[in-house]
């Protein structure tokens, strides 16, 4: 099956906002041979993109200027 990794999150301020997933080298698309750093920096960008996969929100920011009273 060779290396895997897994990845998982929890919040503690949302109930249900929860995911763990193992993963295969392979499956990432990561090579093995990569050194400590490269390997940490590919893993960290990977895990980002897969977190925000999993929560699939969407957000809005409204701003609001207070009306001159009159």
């Amino acid at each position: 099956m060779g290396r895997t990794v897994t990845f998982s999150f929890s919040s503690a301020r949302y109930e249900g906002a929860k995911a763990t997933e193992t993963f295969t080298y392979e499956k990432l698309g990561l090579e093995a041979s990569l050194d400590d750093m490269a390997l940490e920096k590919e893993l960290d960008e990977i895990f980002h993109a897969w977190v925000w996969d999993k929560l699939n929100i969407s957000y809005s920011i409204v701003t609001a200027k207070e009306k001159d009273k009159l």
